[in-house]
């Protein structure tokens, strides 16, 4: 208990990997009650959202229900709401139904959103890939232009079955090969009266590598893989405007399509701008290496919703081990103001990188020297990173780890487009907005 007998009540913004991680560590505590606020009922992995998108998983195997992670703890109070607004000297929270929440401390882990770079018509018409709803819209529009190609073939010919992934990343390349994959190993099955050969995806990167983040073996063996199962990796080059019915390149060059994944980059979600905070890059609150905000006592912050200093003082990435670390720490700092202690300076303790590219292919960069790993071990890497950043039952890992073995051995995907009217495209929306910017007025 804190020293004066009291119980303190903590108020957690996002039941992400940063939040939820908080809330688990500190609900083992009787010296501090938790209310945990976030959008949606559950938690989302976000690692496998690409898979879910690319209809290989279904929803629930991405989403836990929050409130059955803290069964047995009473003093979890979980709330369904957005909050809109943070008032860090009162340490209170307002969500957008009007309802307020204070607390002796304040913990944002908000999470991310896409970052569009300013990029004419990507908010409008491409497709990010940050939470569950992101996937489900993905997927519903991936399985749809499959579905109405093969009713009318010549929509083929509009770009139908273009897809096109914007970013090179972890993200960006994870999408490409999970989708080449569901065309090469799925699609040709199920679509047999339908040219599925003539299935194109395409990666755009602005840099010069692929995974830049990784050593260089990394950067060739991704862009093999890649480009061994039918990938079109574009380097070097820009997306300058997503149009409903094409993007628009950097060289004056054009790809018709009606599938636009963008994982082009990160920023911090609305809430930051409405935090009263200090930001920095990617609009992301800085805090100080005790993850607590400068001048605002009891306020932390972390995950993808900060900036979150390492030992040479650069920000650290936003990847989940980073997030669920910081949650972990955060809640042994309240703990430790609650008793009356010192908190202690964040240190990440650094698993490596990695991306799975296809079914079959992997890679990693593990160790302070980021030791280049690919194949079957980069894959086990892979899947021991990701079990430890599961939260729930020991069958629950065991049956991701099952799961996991599974699709390295390729599994028959879900393929139910139970979201139609999400997926439905006018495909005469393109031709319609032309002819109105060209057509003298009436």
């Amino acid at each position: 208990m804190s020293p004066s007998g009291s119980t303190k009540h903590v108020v957690i913004v996002g039941g992400g990997f940063a939040g939820l991680g908080c809330a688990l560590k500190l609900a083992k505590s009787d010296a501090v009650r938790i209310t945990l606020i976030d959008k949606n009922n559950y938690s989302q992995f976000q690692p496998l959202l690409y898979q879910l998108a690319t209809a290989v998983l279904g929803t629930d195997d991405v989403a836990a229900p929050l409130r059955h992670c803290f069964r047995g703890h009473p003093n979890v109070d979980v709330k369904m709401s957005e909050v809109t607004n943070a008032d860090p000297k009162t340490r209170t929270v307002t969500t957008r139904d009007g309802k307020s929440y204070q607390g002796d401390f304040l913990v944002l882990a908000a999470g991310s959103q896409a970052n569009f770079f300013g990029t004419p018509g990507a908010k409008e018409n491409a497709f990010p890939l940050y939470s569950v709803e992101d996937a489900q819209r993905l997927r519903s529009r991936i399985l749809a232009v499959f579905e109405e190609a093969d009713c009318n073939q010549t929509l083929v010919e509009q770009g139908a079955l273009n897809f096109v992934v914007v970013g090179g990343g972890p993200t960006g390349t994870e999408v490409a090969g999970a989708l080449a994959s569901m065309i090469n190993h799925t699609m040709t099955r199920e679509y047999t009266d339908l040219a599925v050969q003539h299935a194109r995806v395409y990666l755009i990167d602005h840099g010069h590598a692929l995974l830049a983040a990784f050593p260089a073996e990394a950067h060739d063996y991704a862009a093999h893989v890649l480009q061994r199962i039918g990938v079109q990796v574009k380097l070097g080059m820009a997306v300058k405007e997503v149009m409903p019915d094409r993007v628009l390149l950097s060289d004056g060059s054009s790809i018709p399509t009606r599938t636009v994944v963008w994982a082009g980059g990160l920023m911090a979600s609305p809430l930051a701008a409405n935090s009263g905070l200090s930001r920095g890059h990617g609009g992301r609150i800085e805090v100080r290496p005790d993850l607590t905000v400068e001048g605002f006592p009891g306020v932390y912050v972390l995950g993808d919703f900060a900036n979150i200093p390492s030992a040479d003082n650069e920000a650290l990435p936003q990847l989940g081990s980073v997030a669920q670390q910081s949650g972990v720490w955060a809640a042994k700092n309240i703990l430790a103001e609650v008793a009356g202690q010192a908190r202690t300076d964040f240190h990440y303790h650094d698993k490596g990188i990695m991306a799975m590219i296809g079914h079959d292919a992997a890679v990693a960069a593990v160790g302070r020297k980021r030791h280049e790993l690919d194949g079957p071990l980069a894959f086990a890497a892979w899947i021991g990173v990701h079990a430890l950043l599961m939260r729930g039952t020991r069958a629950k890992i065991e049956a991701f780890v099952d799961w996991a073995w599974s699709y390295f051995s390729r599994t028959q995907p879900i393929q139910v487009l139970d979201r139609a009217d999400e997926g439905r495209i006018d495909w005469d929306e393109a031709k319609e907005k032309e002819d109105s910017r060209i057509s003298p007025a009436a």
